[in-house]
């Protein structure tokens, strides 16, 4: 029997450490509580709930993977009119997962995690199970398919950067992942470059 999936989203303030060093504590526990003010308001949306909150950064499960990309882009989309508020940066991953008073963990959960923190300012990091495990949406732009080696993770993890349009669809038909060329965007771990 296999385990059930679950898909989890991370995501995170960048430049939260800067921001409080510059702005002081009181301006980043503002800017941190918004974030988490922002995210609850969507939730129920998003058929998603809030795991835990640390720092600056959030932990959310999914039923839907389609709904955790939406969430994602929403989330970054909104927050990327708003001037004063840091970029924030989105790790997306699907996969089985253990769950223990209120909760998670696993290879999928830290993985998730992983994403989150090599993802771009104002960026969703979608891995390949998440997109391959979403299906078909629509309005989604999925950029060039990446290769990740994660700190503590032993294999590389495919990604991709999704960005949206207006309007999300979803055609409910899974779509597979496309295989093609890999860009390694990150040294495997304990290999050097080269030198002269």
């Amino acid at each position: 029997m296999e385990a059930p999936t679950h898909t989890f989203l991370f995501a995170d303030l960048v430049g939260f450490t800067a921001l409080a060093e510059l702005e002081g504590d009181e301006r980043a526990l503002e800017v941190a509580l918004a974030l988490q003010r922002r995210v609850r308001d969507l939730l129920e949306e998003h058929c998603a709930e809030q795991v835990k909150s640390f720092g600056d950064g959030l932990m959310l499960r999914c039923d839907e993977p389609q709904e955790a990309v939406r969430l994602g882009l929403r989330l970054v989309d909104e927050l990327a009119d708003e001037s004063d508020f840091p970029p924030v940066r989105v790790g997306i991953h699907t996969g089985p997962a253990l769950a223990n008073e209120g909760d998670w963990y696993g290879r999928t959960v830290n993985i998730a995690a992983r994403l989150c923190a090599v993802a771009p300012g104002g960026e969703v990091m979608v891995s390949e199970s998440t997109r391959a495990a979403a299906g078909q949406i629509g309005e989604i732009d999925w950029g060039e398919r990446e290769l990740h080696w994660l700190r503590n993770v032993s294999e590389p993890v495919g990604t991709y950067l999704a960005s949206t349009g207006q309007d999300l669809v979803v055609q409910r038909r899974p779509e597979p992942a496309p295989r093609g060329p890999w860009r390694w965007v990150c040294p495997r771990p304990g290999v050097r470059e080269a030198t002269a």
